[in-house]
């Protein structure tokens, strides 16, 4: 299968957010990672935190959980160079942290216009594994090469509810959960100077759950909303990979490949909540999709 990149920067100048135009810009051509923040500096709250539709189905300006896994992405993306506004976010995300370690889905909106009901329906007292164990992820691949966030108290509290909290499942979570909590243990694994020792065993029993072909439907989802293997496992060489057969992996690179459209860009599955958010799912995919090629050395 061979993957147009041309087509698909003409598709990201024609249809994509500009902090995902930066991001592409970035990952092909190394250019000054300065511009890339100053994209995602758009999104950003005096308080620390991002909103603003950064996470694109959740269109409300205040600062959001959901926004903020977006941003530790764009923190990572910038490697080796660190930002301070990554530590900030950091601090942003202590503030609001529950008592027991974990991150609410999401904070009261100010406005629900373009954003999904299930953003909408949250319980702010509630920690969710979802949220807490995505972010937190984020956060440890961030950590490999950003000895502050790595310190960070928050990022420790967040990984010791992600543990117990994982810790606790007793039979197959829903899809999302799942990829999410399989991503905490790979980046607390990989990034963590000392990783705490039940994460090998908690993540050889999440690999339990995945079916055999590593293909899992999203329960309430789109007719054909699922989570494959990349979805579990996006890179070689990590913990997660050990859950899935290669087999399995290199027929997971060609369907990903295969999904670039005529117009150069990605595509989702998931459900359209706002015109805006449909546009900007495309173009977050299409640097999520040549990202995971690249790294997969589908491409170079």
């Amino acid at each position: 299968m061979t993957i147009d990149i041309t087509a698909a920067e003409a598709f990201m100048a024609t249809h994509a957010r500009l902090l995902d135009r930066r991001r592409l810009d970035l990952l092909l051509h190394h250019t000054d990672p300065a511009g890339t923040l100053a994209a995602l500096d758009a999104y950003r709250n005096p308080d620390g935190g991002y909103g603003w539709g950064l996470e694109p189905d959740l269109r409300s300006p205040e600062s959001q959980p959901g926004a903020a896994l977006h941003a530790f992405e764009t923190f990572h993306d910038i490697a080796p160079a660190t930002a301070p506004q990554a530590t900030a976010l950091c601090d942003w995300l202590e503030s609001i942290t529950l008592p027991d370690g974990g991150l609410p889905f999401a904070l009261p909106l100010t406005t629900t216009a373009g954003t999904a009901p299930w953003w909408q329906g949250a319980d702010p007292a509630a920690s969710a594994l979802q949220i807490t164990a995505v972010t937190a992820a984020a956060a440890w691949r961030l950590a490999a090469h950003d000895p502050a966030v790595a310190a960070h108290p928050w990022l420790e509290r967040a990984t010791r509810y992600c543990l117990r909290a994982i810790d606790a499942i007793d039979r197959r979570p829903a899809a999302y959960v799942l990829a999410f909590a399989i991503g905490f243990l790979d980046a607390h694994l990989t990034s963590a100077a000392t990783a705490h020792p039940q994460a090998t065993g908690l993540l050889e029993r999440l690999g339990a759950y995945l079916p055999p072909d590593g293909r899992l439907p999203v329960e309430g989802g789109t007719e054909h909303e699922a989570l494959h293997p990349l979805d579990f496992a996006p890179e070689p060489g990590r913990p997660a990979r050990t859950l899935l057969k290669q087999q399995l992996i290199d027929a997971d690179l060609e369907r990903l490949a295969g999904l670039q459209q005529d117009d150069g860009g990605w595509v989702v599955d998931y459900a359209r909540i706002s015109p805006a958010g449909a546009l900007e799912w495309r173009g977050y995919a299409t640097v999520r999709a040549i990202t995971i090629l690249r790294a997969n050395r589908y491409l170079t």
